[in-house]
């Protein structure tokens, strides 16, 4: 049977692990020049961040690009 998700490099990874993932790898300085968003400029926390992320998609969107950037990066 065809998986869909085979070639989806998001697949199985939480927005939370992104996030725990981008903010180890960047800081939070860093994720907010790359995305421009108060969540990562003023007073940033993993909590604020999810709670706007998943309520923003074209903001989910770039972090979600931001963290295959992180990838490649390796």
């Amino acid at each position: 049977m065809n998986n869909p998700q085979a070639n989806n490099p998001l697949h199985g990874i939480t927005l939370e692990m992104m996030l725990h993932h981008l903010v180890a790898h960047y800081g939070w300085e860093t994720m907010a020049e790359y995305v421009n968003i108060r969540c990562f400029q003023f007073d940033p926390s993993i909590k604020s961040s999810l709670a706007f992320l998943r309520k923003t998609p074209w903001a989910r969107q770039k972090v979600e690009t931001l963290y295959l950037m992180s990838l490649d990066e390796k």
